[in-house]
C-alpha cells in the first residue's frame, strides 16, 4: 500500500490488488490460488503423485492394459479373430479331372460363426482386414498302381486366388496331398472365400476328397492378422 492510500480508502473498497504489486503467495494462508493457463511446469508437482482416478481415459486400468495414444485403455497384443477351421468328415467323392469345392462339414473351431459348413463351405469374416488363409486336398484314387495328380485352390469371391498341383506320374500310388497358404486383404461385408481342388486318376475310376483318417485328410482354415 502507497503512502496516498489512508485507512478510510481501505475500508471504504478502494483497496485493489494493485496496491500489493510484490505479494509473496507463501503469506497467503487461505483461499485458492488459479495459476494461469500453461503456466504449471512439472517441477511443480510431487513425483509419484498423479492417480489414475485424475486420468480422464475410456476403459479399465489393470495389469493387463495400458494406456494407449487415443486415451483410452486397453489390452496388450489382440485376437487373430475371427479364425476357423474346419475338415471333412468323410471321404467326399469326387469326379475325374474336375474341379470340386471341397465340402469341409467338421468344424474345429468358428470363432464368430463366419464358416458355414452346412451349405456353401465358405468363410465371409464380416470384419474387414488382412487374412491368411490355408488350405489342404488330400487326393486318394482307388488303384494303388494308378499315376495320378491332386490340385488345391484357394478361391476369393469364386475367382483361383492360388492354386497348387502334386505330380504323381513318375511315382504311382494312391494318394496326394497340397497345401495352400496365402494372404489377402478382406472387405468385410461382401468378400468370402473357399477351397476346391480337383483329382486326377489314369483310369478315372474311385477319385475322392480324403476325409479324417490319421494325417491323410482335407482341411480348410483362416484367421485374422494383428495389425
Amino acid at each position: 500500500m502507497t503512502k496516498a492510500r489512508d485507512l478510510a480508502n481501505i475500508i471504504s473498497g478502494g483497496f485493489t490488488a494493485d496496491d500489493i504489486p510484490n505479494l509473496d503467495a507463501s503469506k497467503i494462508t487461505t483461499g485458492t490460488i488459479t495459476p494461469s493457463d500453461g503456466t504449471v511446469t512439472t517441477d511443480k508437482i510431487v513425483d509419484a503423485n498423479i492417480t489414475l482416478a485424475k486420468l480422464s481415459a475410456t476403459g479399465t486400468p489393470s495389469s493387463s492394459t495400458f494406456l494407449r495414444g487415443d486415451n483410452s485403455w486397453v489390452s496388450a497384443g489382440g485376437t487373430n479373430t475371427p479364425a476357423f477351421e474346419a475338415q471333412i468328415s468323410s471321404d467326399q467323392t469326387v469326379s475325374n479331372f474336375t474341379d470340386t469345392k471341397a465340402q469341409c462339414n467338421l468344424e474345429v473351431f468358428d470363432t464368430d460363426s463366419c464358416y458355414d459348413n452346412v451349405t456353401n463351405y465358405r468363410f465371409t469374416p464380416n470384419v474387414a482386414g488382412k487374412y491368411f488363409v490355408y488350405g489342404q486336398i488330400y487326393g486318394d484314387v482307388q488303384n494303388a498302381s494308378d499315376w495320378n495328380y491332386t490340385n488345391t485352390q484357394i478361391r476369393k469371391n469364386g475367382i483361383i486366388s492360388h492354386s497348387g498341383t502334386t505330380d504323381n506320374r513318375n511315382n504311382p500310388g494312391r494318394e496326394g496331398s497340397v497345401f495352400m497358404a496365402t494372404t489377402m486383404i478382406m472387405n468385410g461385408t461382401t468378400d468370402y472365400v473357399e477351397l476346391w481342388g480337383q483329382v486326377y486318376a489314369q483310369d478315372g475310376a474311385g477319385m475322392r476328397f480324403s476325409g479324417t483318417v490319421g494325417t491323410s485328410f482335407t482341411r480348410f482354415g483362416a484367421y485374422k492378422i494383428i495389425e
